[in-house]
């Protein structure tokens, strides 16, 4: 049993079922401006040949995804992947456990067996530390998209309250505008079918839907169009851009990542899985997916770097139940972001050593889940990579990139997970590793320079790096 909650407790308990829907969100913090600054390329797509071409690729490969039409390298068959994607529209952002079984078959279990939700509001934590860490991040991540879901919509910051002016000059700038899928895709705000706002999803848009019935996260009966139009979560009137679903998805398997490093390269595949997942639901776009991961990278790398603007701040935090102390915080606030994670990390893995039996590297290796092939798991993230759309920024593509010049925080993404590794040898890596150039993200801004980042990649020079410096060792 868990002890009543506070009325506050309970709606910050909600978060977890509607974090889609912000309807109070606030474009105006220096976070939340610089995310719309590097999402805002987007807007301005319908201004150029290369862009129109973007956007009309974007709706035909979100569509042959959806339909099971695309050649995409599932980790699953397509069925199996459909009622996956049905039961990854519940997000449990309180203790990231649907996540989890990228820690593998013995960890994943492990981790999934105490870190529960009992229903939509109510659930469990490995820990106290580790529940503090991932409430904090998740509050950072998810504030700078939702920042982006009206403001790219109609410049809003809840559908009606407009934009501060700093945020409206983002889009003036660039000569960007506002609602640009609805455009596009013939179904602009306010027309029948369309969302009230703007940024229509590619359930209203898309020439066809392939709907389906299963089971959601808790085992009952359920359909795709109850997590679209509802009754479960009502999207018609939600905008697109960018995915909150897979900001989360990415935010806390990279966490996840951070905090098991045996698993890390697992652990990114997941997060791009839980992305892709909302592609095959229907309820994003490709361009939602990849602005949705660029959030997520950005923010937790300025986090690592404990950035003044990210870190020193009392943020809500879903209402955590801890199963050792019963204790409920609704707030939670975090100085030395290195600090906390690493408190997570021993809490983490201390837990994880006593239920497996065995060194954590030992039960990360006995692995007989869908991510047991890691050459099938390369080949599904680099499809996720860029999905596939055309460049956008053709000048961006010829251009050389130093990551430790551009980013030089981002190198922390590794470092954190491998120790060993000094940030210079981390952001070397990261160059090494990085995407195509002149995506739609990627027009010379520093958040563009995250949208290229691959991790899986990454993950794995580094893993080979740290492994070779602990052989050598003395």
């Amino acid at each position: 049993m868990t002890r009543p909650r506070t009325n506050a407790a309970r709606t910050l308990g909600l978060i977890a079922f509607l974090a889609l829907a912000p309807a109070h969100a606030q474009a105006q913090s220096a976070t939340n401006l610089e995310a719309l600054r590097g999402l805002a390329p987007v807007s301005a797509l319908a201004t150029t040949p290369e862009g129109q071409a973007a956007l009309a690729a974007n709706l035909k490969v979100t569509g042959d995804i959806q339909m099971g039409r695309h050649d995409q390298p599932l980790l699953l068959s397509f069925a199996e992947q459909q009622q996956l994607a049905l039961r990854d529209c519940f997000i449990t952002d309180g203790n990231a456990t649907q996540l989890a079984d990228g820690l593998g078959t013995s960890l994943g279990e492990a981790y999934q067996a105490k870190a529960r939700y009992e229903d939509f509001k109510t659930f469990t934590s490995v820990s106290g530390s580790l529940a503090r860490l991932i409430g904090y991040t998740n509050n950072i991540t998810k504030s700078d998209s939702n920042a982006g879901k009206y403001f790219f919509a109609n410049a809003t910051t809840n559908g009606e309250a407009p934009v501060s002016e700093p945020a409206r000059a983002i889009l003036t700038r660039i000569g960007g505008t506002t609602d640009v899928f609805g455009k596009a895709y013939g179904r602009p705000a306010g027309t029948p079918g369309a969302d009230a706002f703007g940024n229509s999803r590619p359930f209203q848009t898309e020439p066809s839907v392939l709907s389906y019935r299963g089971k959601d996260y808790f085992g009952a009966a359920s359909h795709s169009m109850d997590w679209l139009r509802g009754p479960k979560q009502n999207l018609t009137d939600s905008p697109s851009y960018p995915s909150g679903h897979t900001t989360y998805g990415y935010t806390e398997s990279l966490l996840l990542a951070l905090l098991v490093p045996e698993r890390y390269q697992q652990m990114v595949a997941r997060g791009a899985e839980y992305g892709n997942n909302r592609i095959v639901v229907g309820a994003h776009y490709a361009m939602d997916v990849l602005g949705g991961r660029a959030v997520a990278l950005h923010a937790v790398a300025h986090l690592l770097a404990n950035d003044p603007a990210y870190v020193g701040q009392t943020r809500a935090n879903p209402a955590i139940v801890n199963e050792m102390s019963r204790a409920t915080d609704d707030a939670v606030t975090i100085t030395d972001y290195p600090e906390a994670l690493k408190a997570a990390r021993a809490e983490l893995q201390a837990f994880l050593r006593e239920r497996c039996g065995e060194a954590v590297a030992a039960c990360a290796a006995a692995d007989r889940s869908r991510f047991k092939d890691g050459a099938a798991n390369a080949a599904f993230y680099a499809s996720t990579q860029t999905y596939g759309l055309p460049v956008v920024h053709q000048g961006r593509s010829g251009q050389a990139v130093d990551v430790a010049t551009t980013a030089p925080e981002a190198g922390h993404l590794l470092t954190a997970a491998f120790p060993a590794l000094t940030l210079a040898e981390a952001n070397a890596i990261l160059t090494d590793t990085l995407g195509p150039a002149g995506g739609f993200l990627d027009d010379g801004s520093v958040f563009g320079l995250y949208s290229r980042l691959d991790l899986y990649a990454a993950g794995g020079k580094a893993a080979a790096l740290a492994a070779t410096r602990r052989a050598s060792a003395p």
